[in-house]
């Protein structure tokens, strides 16, 4: 993902989900995707996915049990 893209994405993040402390990095060695974090903590990948002259992006987060207290 190109840097502008990034920020472009930070922010529509950070507005969605009312979030100023989300960053959205770039991947080393990967150009389709981009790691999120809130703070320090690495919460998820977004993946850029180019499909018939369109451009989409998916936000992919996994959730463990552990996190969740239970």
């Amino acid at each position: 993902m190109t840097r502008d893209e990034i920020i472009k994405l930070e922010r529509y993040l950070q507005r969605v989900f009312r979030l100023p402390a989300l960053q959205v990095k770039q991947r080393p060695r990967k150009e389709d995707s981009a790691e999120v974090y809130v703070g320090d903590e690495f919460i998820g990948v977004l993946f850029r996915d180019d499909d018939e002259g369109e451009t989409a992006y998916q936000f992919q987060m996994a959730i463990l049990d552990f996190d969740l207290g239970g």
